[in-house]
């Protein structure tokens, strides 16, 4: 049975995947981005291929861009059945410059070094706010519409960080852990009126936000993107498509009694003790 779907942040790699992948299952597809133009092209590639979708402008860390989007979908498509919570991502004010704190790093003056004294408290807030604050709101604005329905369903997105913290980034992977936190929150407060709650946790996919960190420039890895690649069993990042099984899965009546799960996407990396 189609469904209206709604996906924040899917101009960007990985949702735009998910939005091709389940327009082609026969569901309608509300391409949200905070891009216009992003959230078109997407959309316009699923209405290319005999698909259906919209492409909407909004921005998920404030609510009244969320109501206006939500009334676009509801003069298309009628009330949304599954939103996928795919905005997120990190930001360098966020990061310290090494994996560890040396004493002698407390007197670096190179340009742009940050020790974790040294993060800037805007950059944290940045990134809570985008990846927590970016689920909780469109929840609150489009979970309205699944209430008492059947075959309703939400599926975030967390992360590796969220069950071990990778070294660097301490407001991504405190964002990302709040997020898998929200999701048992919300499966169980939902439980009641028909409301599934599942996250993907995604291990490790190069996209633009973070190819520089784990590929050089002639393609060869970074010490960082060798260590993640030396932790993953399976030998190799993640492609998009690695994900699309998954969520095919959580969003269908094929997981019926799944909620309040964090499923790992990850080629075994969480697996791994490194031994």
């Amino acid at each position: 049975m189609a469904k209206t779907i709604v996906i924040t942040g899917a101009g960007g790699v990985l949702c735009s995947t998910l939005a091709i992948a389940l327009a082609k299952e026969g569901h309608k597809i509300a391409v949200l981005d905070l891009k216009k133009e992003a959230a078109d092209k997407v959309a316009n590639e699923i209405n290319g291929s005999g698909g259906q979708a919209i492409g909407v402008v909004a921005n998920v860390l404030e609510k009244e861009s969320l109501e206006r989007a939500r009334e676009e979908v509801h003069s298309t498509y009628g009330p949304c059945d599954i939103l996928i919570n795919g905005a997120g991502g990190n930001h360098p004010l966020g990061t310290t410059s090494n994996p560890h704190l040396k004493v002698e790093d407390l007197t670096d003056t190179t340009e742009g070094f940050k020790t974790f004294f040294d993060l800037d408290s805007a950059g944290i807030q940045f990134t809570f706010n985008l990846n927590f604050i970016g689920t909780l709101l469109p929840t609150q604005v489009f979970a309205r519409d699944m209430v008492g329905r059947e075959g309703c369903s939400i599926l975030n997105i967390s992360s590796m960080n969220a069950f071990t913290p990778l070294t660097k980034i301490p407001a991504y992977s405190g964002a990302k852990a709040a997020v898998s936190n929200f999701t048992q929150w919300l499966a169980v407060h939902f439980s009641k009126v028909g409301i599934r709650v599942n996250a993907l946790a995604p291990g490790f996919f190069l996209t633009e936000q973070n190819r520089t960190l784990l590929t050089e420039s002639s393609g060869d890895l970074t010490p960082r993107g060798q260590t993640i690649i030396d932790q993953t069993p399976m030998g190799r990042f993640g492609e998009p498509e690695d994900l699309i099984g998954t969520t095919l899965w959580l969003c269908s009546e094929g997981a019926s009694f799944v909620t309040g799960v964090v499923v790992p996407v990850d080629g075994g990396f969480s697996a791994f003790s490194g031994v």
